[in-house]
């Protein structure tokens, strides 16, 4: 081979090995380092593509594992409630029987009728109450709302309207709300709205709340510092917050309600005073009709049935619908078709004599025997979710072994393919070296 200057053949070819043996070394230190045989697409796409598809499903079989962990969570609340009621069951049976005795006088039996109605009203109260995550588990949640129809109609509340402050209203306490001590509903329950001159300049917004038609509790605040240009007047756009909390309310205003208090403080000796006046300042609404009622809500109903997500995919077969049975005074005691009499059914005199309680204990009976099926349905879903659930178990660790298979890089044999490449990168760097010395001989030649 010619001897020449303007090439170096030699070196040429050093160093694109050099660039290639450095170039597998890097790409073997890159799956080393990230512990995976594909890095990219380019060390295997249909790898890449079918592993992705695996490490989607596994991250969602982990999910649906904590959906049947949170319906079981679930089921079991349910089941808790159930024995409760079984328990008050037993006692209401107890009594009835008791009852039916002819050695009790009618002053005994209506003793053990308080304590049966009692309980009864307890078994509402508890289908009521026992719910997950506000998903209503045995009954028909009860609560209280205002009554928002009145404030449209102008018969109650009318005042209460955005041109005059009040943009939202807020029940904070629910329990105060749905006091009903005369078993007249929660319909003659509702407060009234006031703002009032007090003394030196003061202004004071006044709640009264009426509970079963009687005033039971009175909360004033002073708003003066909601006129316009006080410290808390309410600009264009904004909103506050009014606090009324022995009342369980709170009332969202806007700037209007700075008007408004602005409006009552330029009255003289409660001229202008909200409450009173039958054409009230800018707003033009009549403010006597500052009275808000209440009204029952049903609130959550008890749904047929809840479905969860138990698979990683979008068929019928990946969900599991688990259906509830309401086990309230209004279902227990009807039987397993509802045509018969319920415990609700045994109204305020069930055993205060011996024929209602002999009616009473077969009435009960029936109760406990509708519990039962409820909550043998609850425990027949319990089991089926615990299968599911090894399932799932069993399919997400398999889902993770094929992944594996396709995507972790076996350390061991990659580490001996990274030491080949390293080796081949000192060399080629070795080589290299010898190459650029090669031409140093055309220099004896010169010189000679």
């Amino acid at each position: 081979m010619a001897l020449n200057i303007i090439s170096n053949y030699a070196a040429n070819v050093a160093h694109r090995n050099l660039t290639a043996s450095d170039t597998m070394a890097t790409r073997s230190l890159a799956k080393l380092s990230s512990g995976t045989r594909v890095v990219s697409a380019r060390d295997d796409a249909a790898s890449m593509a079918i592993g992705a598809r695996l490490n989607a499903t596994t991250e969602s079989l982990k999910t649906a594992t904590v959906n049947v962990n949170q319906a079981n969570s679930m089921l079991q609340i349910a089941d808790g409630g159930m024995a409760t009621i079984d328990n008050i069951l037993v006692r209401m049976k107890t009594l009835a029987v008791q009852a039916s005795s002819g050695n009790l006088s009618d002053t005994e039996r209506g003793f053990l009728n308080d304590e049966f109605v009692q309980l009864r009203e307890e078994i509402d109260r508890i289908s009521s109450s026992t719910n997950f995550n506000g998903i209503q588990l045995l009954g028909d949640g009860g609560d209280v709302a205002i009554n928002f129809d009145d404030l449209a109609s102008g018969a109650s509340g009318a005042a209460l309207v955005p041109a005059a402050g009040f943009d939202r209203f807020a029940i904070t306490d629910n329990n105060y709300w749905a006091t009903d001590a005369n078993d007249s509903g929660v319909t003659d329950n509702n407060f009234q709205v006031s703002i009032n001159e007090g003394t030196a300049g003061q202004v004071i917004m006044t709640v009264t709340a009426t509970i079963d038609g009687t005033i039971d509790r009175v909360q004033s605040i002073d708003v003066t510092d909601y006129a316009s240009g006080g410290t808390t007047a309410i600009g264009a756009g904004e909103n506050a917050t009014l606090n009324f909390d022995e009342l369980g309310l709170t009332f969202t205003v806007n700037t209007n309600f700075s008007e408004t208090v602005t409006y009552v403080e330029a009255g003289t000796a409660g001229s202008q005073d909200f409450g009173s006046d039958a054409s009230f300042g800018a707003a033009g609404v009549n403010s006597t009709l500052n009275t808000v009622n209440m009204a029952a809500d049903n609130g959550q109903q008890l749904q047929q049935t809840v479905d969860f997500q138990v698979g990683a995919g979008n068929t019928a077969n990946d969900r599991l619908a688990i259906e509830f049975t309401a086990v309230d005074s209004e279902t227990l005691g009807s039987g397993a078709n509802g045509a018969q009499t319920s415990i609700a059914d045994l109204t305020d005199n069930a055993i205060d004599t011996a024929a209602n309680a002999q009616n009473a204990v077969e009435v009960v009976s029936r109760a406990i025997d509708d519990l039962q099926r409820a909550r043998a349905n609850i425990g027949t879903y319990q089991n089926r979710l615990d299968f599911a659930g090894q399932n799932l178990a069993s399919t997400q660790e398999n889902t993770e072994s094929a992944r594996s298979t396709l995507l972790d890089l076996d350390v061991a044999s990659e580490m001996t393919n990274f030491t080949s490449k390293q080796i081949l990168v000192q060399s080629g760097v070795a080589m290299l070296a010898q190459a650029n010395q090669m031409p140093q001989n055309l220099l004896r030649l010169l010189q000679g």
